[in-house]
């Protein structure tokens, strides 16, 4: 068992340099925005030929005069002029620009957009199962706006046995567009009991498993996410006999 912790061990750390590293790559990529028309309020709106202080103006767009926004990367967007020419405008600029009510234009920052939109969530922490040490992997994919599915698995390193589990949850969060976001979930895997080889006539325990989690979701910046929560699991070791074990946890996710 203890061969089987380290691996979750390992594992549990290479994911979280995974988390480290996977952030920079996925900002590499370009943000869509919906297509928008607005109007220059300045004297002139500068099109750039590339999304960057470094390439040049090549057409400015006169006062009064629209431009549609196509697509967004970072803090530039590329927008297309009446004319047809296709350039890239820094957010400063576009924000002094029109909506067709007439009001002012402003957009919310790219890493809150992400959030907003996140599917897929990875992460792995530690905690305590039973009093004993706890390491859990678990990724989660969003359903819809409000629900998801979890699947997780934990290795417990205990004085006299080692245990390993998995269950698959469905996951309740009506605020996961706070930044605070609490969630709730139920589930049904299996729970795995191995007693150490010292122990003479120890018999391990194989058992269907449930659980119920209580938890917070807290967006800490970029792509990360920090989370606690607290589990009662349960375990079907006979017809007529089960074993409860309550478990709290700590840990740091990556969503994409």
């Amino acid at each position: 068992m203890s061969a089987a912790f380290a691996r979750l061990r390992r594992g549990a750390l290479a994911l979280l340099l995974a988390c480290a590293v996977l952030p920079v790559a996925a900002q590499q990529g370009s943000a869509a925005a919906a297509d928008e028309s607005l109007q220059v309020a300045d004297p002139y709106l500068e099109l750039h030929t590339g999304a960057g202080r470094g390439y040049p103006v090549f057409f400015v767009v006169e006062r009064g005069q629209r431009v549609v926004v196509e697509l967004r990367r970072t803090d530039w967007f590329r927008v297309r002029a009446a004319g047809g020419q296709v350039g890239w405008v820094p957010r400063a600029q576009l924000e002094r620009t029109l909506t067709e009510a007439g009001i002012g234009k402003s957009f919310r920052d790219i890493l809150l957009d992400d959030y907003l939109r996140r599917r897929v969530e990875l992460g792995g922490g530690g905690g305590r199962f039973g009093g004993e040490p706890m390491l859990k992997l678990w990724l989660g994919v969003r359903l819809a706006s409000p629900v998801g599915l979890e699947l997780a698995g934990g290795q417990v390193q205990g004085t006299f046995s080692g245990t390993d589990f998995w269950h698959v949850s469905l996951v309740a969060e009506p605020w996961h567009d706070q930044r605070w976001s609490p969630f709730v979930s139920v589930g049904l895997g299996t729970f795995r009991n191995i007693p150490n080889r010292s122990l003479v006539d120890a018999v391990g325990v194989n058992a269907k498993l449930a659980q119920a989690s209580a938890g917070v979701r807290w967006y800490i910046s970029e792509r990360f996410v920090a989370r606690a929560d607290t589990t009662l699991y349960t375990a079907f070791v006979a017809d007529n006999r089960s074993l409860e074990y309550r478990a709290v946890s700590l840990g740091l996710a990556f969503f994409f």
